[in-house]
């Protein structure tokens, strides 16, 4: 059986295939693109095809990747979900360092609000950088959220027990992990969310920095007439239906073939033999 196409999100409904824009900045996730009319291309191809869920963060460039959005994408279609994260800075060499102070989360909402040419963030996710207590940092996002700066909020990069903190001061409409068909250390945290009803986004779908190589995607692959790739998000829609997708690419084929994964249907079999990657 081919898998949902549609997900929530929260109080709403998106489709199980976003974008994730983050590869639309420079090497690193540093500066501009080399091509930032690629760039502006992709996003407009992306919400062409009935992308309806784009992932982004003012971290990503730092600013790039939110202007480039603002420019592609301005007037936003009024379907359009874009999810935010916050929690983090970029120093001017680029290393990626904590920034979850309630000031701190504060300037970046308005950052984020400012850059996108928002009234209102329709997700923001605070992603946590170290083990601990996320009650302050949390508590700042609900108090914008009461505000009406944010529609909903989500976090990332958390433990179970995190997750658990985030709930008790306000409703999580979704949890952004790593997580892949080799990288499987969320896999309960996978089936709670699906039993509370809270969406799943991996990130790293496809390995990240490392991309996924085995043997037997390629078999897989083969066996359907598909890539890699697109056999490891298959994987993931077929893992859970709370699991949404927001696989990154600054290609345009890239684009399409990701997009195409909701056709690939597979087998009892094609998961079997997938499922052996868990831990390699």
């Amino acid at each position: 059986m081919a898998p949902a196409t549609t997900g929530k999100l929260g109080d709403g409904t998106v489709r199980r295939i976003g974008y994730g824009a983050m590869q639309l900045a420079g090497p690193g996730v540093f500066g501009p693109p080399a091509d930032p009319d690629r760039a502006v291309a992709v996003l407009r191809r992306a919400v062409d095809l009935g992308v309806d869920h784009i992932d982004t963060s003012d971290y990503y460039g730092p600013f790039v990747v939110n202007e480039l959005i603002a420019k592609a994408l301005r007037p936003y279609p009024e379907h359009l979900v874009i999810v935010t994260k916050v929690g983090a800075r970029r120093d001017a060499e680029g290393q990626w360092l904590p920034a979850l102070s309630p000031d701190d989360l504060r300037s970046a909402v308005h950052d984020n609000l400012g850059r996108l040419g928002l009234d209102r963030l329709d997700v923001v996710n605070l992603r946590v950088m170290e083990e601990g207590s996320l009650e302050e940092s949390f508590t700042a996002l609900a108090e914008l959220r009461e505000q009406g700066l944010i529609a909903q909020l989500g976090v990332s990069n958390v433990t179970a027990d995190q997750l658990a903190q985030a709930r008790a001061i306000a409703p999580v409409a979704c949890v952004q992990n790593m997580y892949n068909v080799a990288t499987r250390e969320d896999d309960p945290l996978v089936d709670l969310t699906a039993a509370e009803g809270i969406a799943y986004v991996p990130f790293f779908p496809l390995g990240g920095f490392q991309p996924l190589d085995a043997q037997v995607l390629h078999t897989v692959a083969e066996r359907h007439g598909a890539t890699d790739r697109q056999v490891a998000l298959a994987w993931l829609l077929r893992r859970s239906p709370n699991i949404l997708l927001i696989p990154g690419t600054s290609s345009p084929e890239h684009l399409e073939q990701n997009l195409a994964v909701g056709d690939l249907v597979l087998s009892a079999e094609d998961v079997a033999e997938l499922d052996g990657l868990a831990g390699s």
